[in-house]
This record gives C-alpha cells, structure tokens and sequence, in this order.
C-alpha cells in the first residue's frame, strides 16, 4: 500500500514537471484605449448614421433595386457565404475531436501455421473439444465495437473549438464587410453613371452653343469682318467638343458594365432618372462617438475575434507540452465458426487500456508550433489596433470631405453661373466687334469646363455621402 502511494506521488510530481516546462515567451496586449473620445468638430452624441439601414441611407428607387440583386447575386458575396460554410463545419470538426469517436468492425479470415512452430505444435495437439480437433487452415470470424477518447484534461481540445467559433464569427464579420463594400461601391457607381449623364447633356448643349456661334463667325467672314482662320479656330472647337461626347458614352458603358458585374449579371442598361441628379442633397451625417466603430464596423469586429481566437491558439500549443490521457476499449465476439461467434462467454472478447503520454526529448516541432502561435497572436493585436486606427482615419477623412466639398460646390456654381452670363456677353460683344473671336472660344472652353468641374464636385459630395457611411459601418445591418 506505501508503495502504491509512492508511486502515485512520483507520477504527480513527473506531472507537474512537465506542466510547467513549456517556454516563456514575450507577448503584447491590445491597446483598447487608442479610441479618441469624439471626432473633430463633432458633438460626439450616441447618434450614429450607421444604424440606418442601407435601404432606408439611399431613397432612389433604382439604385435600391440595383443592391437588392447584387446582395443576391454577386459572387464574391457568395464565396465569402461558402468560407462560413467551411468555418461552421472547422466547429463541427473541433467538437468531434474532444467526444469518444465509437466505431463498429468486422473481420474474416483463415490461419494456417507452421506444423514445425510453437504455436503449429501447439495447435496441433490442442482439441477444441474432446475428439475434436483445431481446424486447419483455422478460420476467424469476428465482430464487435470499438471506442477511443482523448480525456481533455487540460482543456486543449474546447480551447480549439472555441477558437473555432470565434474564426467562424469572425468570417461572418467578413461577410457583413463584403457587403459594406458592395453597397458603398455600387453606389459610387450609380452616383458617377448619373453624372456622366449629365456631362454629356452639358457637351450635348456645348455642341449647339458653339455651331450656332460657328454660323454667326461664317456670316462675319463673308462681311470681311473676320478672316478664316477664326473660321476654321471654331470648327476646331466644335468638333473637339464633338468628340468629348464618344468619350464619355465609353466611360458610361464601362461604369454600366461595372455595376452589372457588381450585381453578378451581364451587360444591360441600367435603369437611372439622369434629371434627378442635380436635385440630390446632403444627408445629415450623425457619426456617433468613435467607439461605436468596435460594435458597427465589421472588419474591426472580426479582427477582435481573430485576435481571441489566436489567444486561444497559443493556449493550445502550451498544452500540446502537457501529458495527454488516451482510453480505449473494445468489445465483441470472435471465434473459428461462424456457429459459434455469438457464443458467450466461450467467444466474447473485450479490452480497456489507458495510456498516459508526453514530450520528453525533440520537442522542436511542438516548441516552433507554440512560437508561430505566439507571433500570430501579436500580429493579430497589431492588426486589431491598425483596423480601429484606420476606420478612424476613414471617417475623420470622409467628414473633413463633406465639409470641403459643400464650400468648393457654392464657390463652382457662382463660377458658372458667371460663366455662363459671359457667353452670352461674348457673343453679343463679338457681334458688335467690340471682342474678338478668341475671346468667344476660351468663354466657351471655360465654361464648358466649369460645368464639368460643378457636376464633378456633385459626384464627389455623393461619394463622399456614400464613403462616410461605410466608414462609420453602415450598410450590413
């Protein structure tokens, strides 16, 4: 009995021993101070545009339809919707290795030994039953069931399922900020498709602004009041003018096409109301605090849970140092002739092992799988603090942006405004000689120009509308 319990304290001290043996290693926590309080110029209220959902954010009726198949059919959506597949069955596959895995078998088969051999001999003069002799060749026909479990006694083997929730949970994020980007990126589309429209309804009039002031220099060259190089300068302008029209229907073409691939179709029209796009205002930004950003930006949220699923890795590679306990168990029957298999006891057979096993000698493999976890984990805090630091940046840019773009829209539209009173100054001005035909051509220029500019900062405005809502997270919910 003293030796019993010698040996019992010998084995937990041999435990202990190797419980504490794996390396001490450097680590980094997480800075969850880094978030600033409020943004620049903001009340910093709990008000928060994210919340809003995308199609409550965009009221057009078009690009509303637009999104709607695009969340059904874009195939990157899709492919991210398959990786949550494989992460939900990496769980099924983790909780499996932590449960007894029981299986059925079933054998036959026939023997035959050596007559000049311990065991032929043995056989040989062995009778199954009196007068009866060993069959030869002897058969063997078995079934039964087996069982095998790895006792988690450090709790290695729930430490890596739950790390497997959190990557699942983590590519769901990943879903929600594929369709952030989706929803932002077809709505930059949409916006620039609108105004490409009216640029070349602006070239379109430009055109007939300047054929009817080409028909005006025509009658002054045959009253000898211009000579015809102001002639041939205008038929420069205009075709010139002419050709802007090609290029933009190109680029309307590609942006159409980008929207169809967006929502996983092929090339078609997309259905738009061009005349609407000057009506389209601001919206009322409420960007919240920036802490908000943990809960609403996606991506932030699967780096969080990236971040505790490789804490629970290097958890997992620490205990793969520690003993580990394997039981296993058989039962069935087993016997020469099949009449006799079900007889019991005579043909009943089981077993019940346990076996205690750990890392003594070349742990190499078992140490380089416990640093790689360890670097991984403080690269997942590395990019935890970068995915937090540029959502910040992001909305900070974007607000900036709005705010910008609203002064220079005010300032463009007086210039065209201006601009487009001095056509009509020019030409009366030319018609009367008292300005020459350059200065009609670069009024023209320059206020085709400045029109171009105003629907260009338009754009701009509503992307920045758009980018400032994906930057505060909005679009998944």
């Amino acid at each position: 009995m003293l030796q019993c319990k010698k040996a019992y304290w010998v084995g937990i001290f041999a435990i202990a021993t190797l419980y504490s043996c794996a390396p001490t290693l450097d680590t980094v926590q997480e800075d969850t101070t880094v978030v600033p309080d409020q943004y620049k110029n903001q009340s910093g209220d709990s008000l928060n545009t994210a919340r809003i959902k995308w199609s409550e954010y965009f009221t057009d009726p078009y690009l509303d339809t637009i999104i709607d198949v695009a969340l059904k059919n874009n195939q990157e959506l899709n492919i991210t919707l398959q990786e949550i597949e494989i992460a939900r069955n990496e769980i099924r596959a983790k909780k499996g290795e932590y449960l007894p895995f029981i299986g059925l078998t079933g054998a036959a088969g026939f023997d035959k030994k050596a007559r000049y051999t311990s065991q032929g001999a043995s056989e040989a003069t062995t009778d199954i039953r009196p007068g009866e002799e060993m069959p030869e060749p002897l058969p063997d026909f078995m079934v039964g069931a087996f069982a095998s479990w790895e006792v988690d006694i450090w709790g290695k083997l729930h430490d890596a399922k739950k790390a497997a929730v959190s990557r699942y949970l983590s590519t769901v994020e990943g879903k929600n900020f594929v369709m952030t980007n989706l929803i932002a990126e077809i709505a930059n589309s949409y916006y620039e498709l609108l105004a490409l429209d009216n640029q070349l309804d602006i070239v379109n009039k430009n055109v007939e602004i300047q054929t009817n002031a080409l028909k005006i220099v025509k009658l002054q060259k045959q009253a000898a009041r211009v000579t015809e190089l102001a002639v041939r300068k205008f038929e420069a302008e205009v075709l010139k003018t002419k050709s802007l029209q090609y290029d933009i229907q190109q680029k309307i073409t590609e942006t159409e096409n980008k929207i169809n691939f967006l929502a996983g179709r092929y090339p078609q029209h997309i259905e738009r109301n061009p005349v609407a796009f000057n009506d389209l205002a601001m919206k009322s930004i409420s960007t919240g605090v920036p802490s908000q950003l943990l809960e609403n930006r996606p991506d932030v949220k699967a780096a969080e849970l990236e971040l505790a699923a490789s804490k629970l890795d290097v958890k997992v590679a620490k205990k793969r140092f520690y003993p580990s306990l394997d039981i296993s168990a058989g039962i069935g029957f087993q016997a020469f002739n099949p009449k006799y298999l079900f007889t019991a006891p005579e043909s009943l057979l089981y077993s019940l092992a346990g076996d205690i096993t750990a890392p003594l000698i070349n742990r190499s493999e078992i140490k380089a799988t416990y640093y790689n976890a360890n670097a991984k984990q403080i690269q997942a805090v590395y990019n935890y603090e970068k995915t937090i630091l540029n959502a910040y940046v992001e909305v900070a840019n974007q607000l900036a942006k709005i705010d910008n773009l609203e002064k220079s829209y005010d300032l463009k539209s007086q210039e065209v405004a201006a601009l487009t009173k001095s056509i009509e100054i020019s030409n009366v001005l030319f018609k009367s000689a008292r300005a020459d035909y350059m200065e009609v051509l670069m009024t023209q220029r320059d206020a085709l120009e400045s029109k171009f500019e105003l629907v260009e900062t338009k754009m701009q405005q509503m992307n920045a509308m758009v980018d400032v809502y994906r930057a505060l997270g909005g679009g998944w919910n």
